[in-house]
């Protein structure tokens, strides 16, 4: 199969690994920014980072800055150095608002507000979407940013609602395991919100046995968080500036992990935050949601990948897994971590032939790849590995051993499924060691997995 130009371009100075998959046409797109970061705005840091940047071969940024102010201070620092700047802004997280009503917080299935109980994090200040204040307060703060003279684009973030589940690496954070939807996280019970879902369906979802097993419920939650992001899309548009968006990694996960179906949101450009280390700790997550984020995305949407920034080669492998499944460029969380000389160097290489490629392509970054990823985990070589790497130092530390011996692993046998959840039991013929191995599964794709040495 004939390679795009893109890859051979990279594939050339990188050596990287090529995809070989099914064609895909690319529709013509507008040539956005194709190399981005987030960053935070710091006065008196920000003409040398920019320098830092541009110098990577960046050439956007989505900026957190704390007012319309501060915009107005930073963006001509950062044009200087030909970058293109989009607001990186808080909204349904909205720390503004909540504080001066506390009451519009959102509440979770065991009846707690945020108010008066932390989700997770201090800094977690969601509100209820429906409540018109919030919505107005919203809107209201987009319309001040979209005054700033040169601002390109407001990139909403944190535009859902509390984890319903947190990525699996997270879990050890906070000493719990969210196999299935559990009440303490499961947000969106306001008032107002259970208000309006019985006026329209007749029931409070509360009745149910399983509320988390009732789609409407879950697709009324999902529509009122995608009624915001287009209503503040009305006001990005109004004033000639895209509209786009940091979300989870992709429609169904994030609709099912934090309320989140971000296919139905007006959106110029997207950087769906598809950090593999957080899930399956494979590049593999990167290609996977990519394909299902290409055939899921709204039609008006520029596809791009979020990724996370690294001093080592495993950057370029998720850039390719990006690039070969059908994102249109880049954003990394953060790419001030790039120090390494070696590796920035590479990647201005990178950066530069990408850039060359998609012009030469009149502006699209043309690739091949399939119309559905594989959710088998077996066939994800990658992550088998990492498995059975955890597996090896389970054993040795079990045995109080600090070499790793070999495996000999017998079959994968299916103990239960439920949920989103698949249990295997495997055994090692060596250490005589079983273990239970969990896959989870959001949307179409494998999405992490955990394992435990069976006592």
């Amino acid at each position: 199969m004939k390679k795009n130009i893109l890859i051979t371009l990279v594939a050339v100075f990188l050596g990287t690994t090529l995809f070989s998959c099914q064609p895909k046409t690319e529709k013509a797109v507008k040539e956005y920014p194709m190399f981005w970061t987030w960053i935070g705005y710091n006065a008196e840091k920000f003409d040398s980072v920019c320098q830092s940047l541009s110098e990577l071969g960046l050439d956007g940024i989505v900026l957190k800055a704390n007012s319309a102010d501060e915009y107005r201070q930073a963006i001509p620092v950062a044009n200087k150095h030909g970058l293109t700047v989009y607001a990186w802004w808080w909204t349904i997280n909205n720390h503004q608002i909540a504080a001066e009503h506390p009451e519009w917080l959102s509440v979770n299935r065991s009846g707690y507000s945020i108010a008066d109980s932390m989700a997770y994090v201090g800094y977690y200040k969601f509100l209820s979407p429906i409540i018109p204040g919030v919505r107005e307060g919203i809107c209201k703060q987009v319309e001040e940013l979209c005054q700033v003279e040169g601002l390109e684009g407001i990139a909403i973030d944190y535009h859902r609602l509390v984890d319903v589940v947190l990525p699996t690496t997270l879990w050890p954070n906070y000493g719990i395991v969210q196999d299935r939807e559990y009440p303490q996280w499961d947000y969106g019970y306001h008032p107002e919100m259970i208000k309006a879902f019985k006026e329209k369906h007749g029931y409070d979802p509360r009745e149910q046995e399983d509320p988390s097993k009732d789609e409407k419920w879950l697709q009324f939650r999902c529509d009122m968080v995608s009624e915001v992001a287009n209503l503040v899309a009305e006001v990005v548009h109004k004033h000639g500036k895209a509209m786009s968006a940091s979300p989870f990694p992709t429609p169904k996960m994030s609709s099912r992990m934090v309320r989140q179906y971000w296919g139905d949101w007006n959106l110029d450009i997207v950087f769906p935050m598809v950090y593999h280390n957080f899930y399956t700790e494979d590049v593999s997550f990167v290609a996977d949601c990519t394909i299902e984020n290409a055939r899921d995305k709204n039609e008006m949407t520029t596809l791009y990948a979020g990724i996370w920034a690294y001093n080592t080669p495993e950057m370029f492998a998720t850039m390719d897994a990006a690039l070969n499944n059908g994102a249109q460029g880049v954003s990394m969380f953060t790419a001030e971590e790039i120090k390494d000389p070696e590796i920035r160097k590479q990647f201005k290489v990178y950066a530069d032939s990408a850039r060359a490629a998609r012009k030469a392509n009149g502006g699209v970054v043309k690739a091949t790849y399939p119309e559905k990823a594989d959710p088998n985990p077996f066939n994800h070589a990658g992550v088998m590995k990492v498995i059975e790497g955890r597996m090896q130092k389970l054993i040795a530390e079990a045995a109080g051993k600090t070499e790793l011996a070999p495996l000999a692993l017998g079959e994968y046998e299916l103990k239960e499924e439920y949920d989103i959840t698949k249990r295997y039991e495997v055994t090692d013929a060596n250490s005589k060691q079983t273990f239970d191995v969990y896959f989870y599964f959001y949307g179409d794709i494998l999405s992490g997995w955990n394992l435990y040495l069976k006592k």
